[in-house]
């Protein structure tokens, strides 16, 4: 029936206009991150249409409606509206019940229509819809996309949101009026930001077994170089993976906020085409590595992404999977470069890297805490696990040093090294450095990943140049 009270109807789109994200991905992504068989659940959900997959979306995955990424030109033009007293209705194909959280916590609407699990409400579907309510040319339609030509023909006139020149150009075909609102598009760092290329150095770690080998053969340094560039190419698709699952913690959290896809700054659905992209790309690179490298890939592409569904949110078990996934790193440059890798460093690399994930796991707990809050998202610890964490940081970082003391009496080291007492001077620097990574964690001045914070800290800058010196002397002197 069409509207009688008085003013104009400003009929608003969701997805893309509203807000900067796509809300059948958004609880596509919500629901797989509680479930590993949600995508097997969409097909069959699927065969009943595309409405009836997004009721099922909307009830398994459960999305926190308040911190969604608002586009901010679009609230103000929606109030500018209402103050000129004119009427909103918020009019998505997204389901009903979610269109009611979105309008309840907003507060900005007079109506609010979804997709009843039925009938997709986009497209003609929705033209259809606004002309039954309101009536032809008897509202203003507010939207972002393609999908969106039928419902601006039918509309009194056409407001178009971050439009391309395309885009403009067929919604001024339809003969109604057209305004465009300006909104941010996204941007090529916002892409490089969520590859994170800065983590990248931790792959470093592929070179390891060619270093502590004294392996400095073109060949194996060729074959060392594509596996870390297959390991970050991998590592970043798994990323992007993790964001996408993640976005809900990634949205309480004071930093992560500002991730490319928890902000909407990169579109939701890019990210859930690149990730698997990435995946594959970097698989197909590992092949001429040979069977074993490609192996421990797929093994590391398991245990991460088990990692990202479910181990996150165990007690400690999210610990031990970080430590294992560093070690991955040594081990894959060993497969890579056919290094037979030592049992020394294999044991030394999973108490150290333990203990780095510890430290992790704190800073995470000591901004909680300064937040006041007790329990971080997504993690299956409280704010009172801290002296324990703080205690496995430590006890696990000694461990690692004593490790490679009692390294430094095996026949192996007389063999590599001309001058294996000078590798002493290692185990006391690494025990400054573990000691002060767990005090400046203990003080909150720690990042959320200690290995991003060595790499920008100049104390452990210096503490990695001693090292070396160190580990010179032992073979030239």
């Amino acid at each position: 029936m069409k509207d009688q009270k008085a003013g104009r109807v400003l009929a608003v789109d969701l997805d893309g206009t509203l807000i900067r994200s796509d809300m059948l991905l958004e609880t596509f992504w919500a629901a797989f991150a509680q479930s590993w068989a949600t995508p097997f659940r969409c097909l069959a959900r699927l065969s009943h249409g595309k409405a009836a997959l997004k009721r099922f979306l909307g009830q398994a995955g459960a999305v926190d409606v308040s911190a969604l990424p608002y586009n901010e030109a679009v609230l103000a033009h929606i109030r500018a509206w209402r103050d000129g007293g004119g009427r909103v209705a918020l009019v998505t194909a997204s389901d009903q019940g979610l269109a009611d959280r979105i309008g309840a916590h907003l507060g900005l609407f007079d109506e609010v229509y979804g997709s009843n699990g039925e009938t997709n409400l986009k497209g003609a579907n929705k033209a259809a819809f606004l002309v039954a309510q309101f009536g032809a040319g008897g509202f203003d339609y507010m939207g972002d996309a393609e999908a969106d030509l039928p419902v601006w023909a039918e509309a009194g006139r056409a407001v178009i949101v971050a439009a391309t020149p395309e885009l403009r150009r067929k919604a001024e075909a339809t003969g109604r009026p057209v305004e465009v609102i300006a909104s941010g598009a996204a941007r090529a760092q916002d892409y490089v930001r969520a590859l994170r290329p800065h983590q990248w150095m931790k792959n470093l770690l592929v070179f390891l077994p060619m270093l502590a080998g004294h392996d400095f053969r073109l060949q194996t340094f060729g074959q060392a170089l594509l596996g870390f560039i297959v390991f970050s190419m991998i590592a970043s698709g798994v990323y992007v993976l993790n964001d996408l699952l993640d976005l809900a913690a990634d949205r309480a959290h004071p930093r992560k906020r500002n991730r490319p896809l928890a902000s909407g700054a990169m579109p939701i659905l890019h990210g859930t085409i690149l990730a698997p992209a990435l995946l594959l790309a970097g698989l197909v690179l590992a092949v001429p590595l040979g069977a074993r490298f490609v192996a421990v890939m797929l093994g590391y592409l398991i245990l991460t992404t088990a990692y990202s569904l479910r181990l996150k949110r165990l007690l400690v078990v999210d610990i031990v999977a970080l430590s294992a996934l560093y070690t991955v790193r040594i081990v894959a440059g060993g497969a890579a470069s056919d290094i037979e890798l030592s049992v020394w460093l294999l044991a030394f690399s999973v108490f150290f890297f333990f203990s780095l994930a510890a430290v992790k796991r704190q800073a995470e707990l000591v901004d909680n805490i300064a937040s006041g809050k007790d329990k971080p998202a997504g993690r299956g610890y409280l704010a009172s696990d801290l002296p324990l964490v703080e205690t496995m940081a430590v006890g696990a970082g000694f461990v690692s040093v004593l490790v490679m003391a009692l390294y430094l009496d095996s026949p192996n080291v007389r063999v590599l090294y001309n001058q294996p007492g000078a590798l002493w001077g290692i185990c006391m620097v690494l025990l400054y450095w573990i000691s002060r990574m767990v005090m400046l964690g203990h003080r909150g001045l720690m990042d959320d990943d200690p290995v991003i914070f060595a790499a920008k800290d100049r104390v452990s800058q210096v503490s990695a140049l001693v090292i070396f010196a160190f580990a010179l002397m032992g073979v030239l002197l």
